[in-house]
């Protein structure tokens, strides 16, 4: 048992100083140099080394403001919530902290901001869906938003993390020309969808409902062809009034196709009906449970 939870913690560990990087290099080398403020420590870290710059020159390093900006957020999150509840997250801060700092300057970016938005929004993205896999965040707004939430439980945590975010990107409007706050809206929604195939990824499925008077045949055909499971259950028509068996099965979308020429095998007048499953979770599918 010891083993298996060591290996889970190195693998999760892995996961998160993978992700991380992944969003260590889309601030440092694209959200920063194009001062595109997406919200969260980061997005307010590019406005102050912004401002500063007029001060000190190159303005203050994103790592600087990364860690003074998250330590009073993460001390408050231990004061909420307890030391055990921010140890994952606790990591991400720390490697990308380090990353930010150690990280050269280089601007290799094109002068084209729709690109610089997307492909921005994609990497970071997908680092902050990486990270989601092991059950922890980078700290800022979400850490804060989820200690907040605590106290204030009328607001969901989601609504309270966009109305964090929306404020640094207000802040973000008035530092920088609102082209660049127009591109980063629209960063900041590739990033939630990019984030949401990620943490969707192998869960989606699709559902078919079999009615038909060759159910058995039509179910056996399923069971060692396709080698999927299916279940069958009891129905009556309304309209008819006669008994039905009816045909469940959950399969893959690259299952389809067979499963429709096994039907039309057996049945041209077989029901029909096929739906998607936004997450499908259990042996055949993602069986191990989150």
């Amino acid at each position: 048992m010891n083993k298996r939870i060591t290996k889970l913690r190195v693998r999760d560990a892995f996961i998160i100083f993978f992700g991380t990087t992944i969003m260590s290099l889309a601030i440092k080398y694209i959200l920063d140099p194009a001062g595109l403020v997406t919200g969260g420590v980061s997005g307010l870290s590019i406005v102050i080394k912004a401002v500063t710059g007029h001060v000190i020159e190159g303005g203050v390093p994103l790592w600087v403001s990364n860690v003074l900006l998250n330590v009073p957020i993460f001390l408050f999150a231990i004061y909420a919530e307890g030391f055990r509840s921010i140890i994952r997250t606790g990591l991400s801060f720390v490697i990308m902290s380090f990353e930010l700092w150690i990280l050269p300057e280089i601007n290799f970016l094109p002068d084209n901001l729709f690109l610089v938005s997307i492909y921005g929004g994609i990497a970071f993205g997908a680092g902050t869906g990486i990270i989601l896999l092991a059950h922890a965040t980078s700290g800022g707004t979400d850490l804060l938003g989820k200690a907040i939430h605590k106290y204030f439980r009328f607001i969901s945590m989601g609504r309270l993390i966009q109305i964090l975010d929306g404020m640094v990107v207000v802040i973000g409007a008035i530092v920088f020309p609102i082209e660049h706050t127009l591109f980063a809206i629209l960063s900041v929604y590739v990033m939630g969808r990019v984030t949401d195939m990620i943490l969707d990824r192998g869960k989606r499925a699709k559902i078919a409902l079999i009615i038909s008077k060759e159910h058995d045949a039509i179910s056996q055909e399923i069971l060692t062809d396709l080698n999927r499971g299916v279940t069958q259950i009891d129905g009556k028509g309304m309209f008819s009034g006669d008994e039905k068996k009816v045909l469940i099965c959950v399969c893959r979308n690259r299952d389809l196709p067979d499963l429709k020429d096994i039907v039309k095998t057996h049945d041209k007048k077989a029901f029909f009906v096929v739906g998607t499953i936004s997450e499908a979770l259990g042996e055949g599918f993602v069986e191990k449970w989150s």
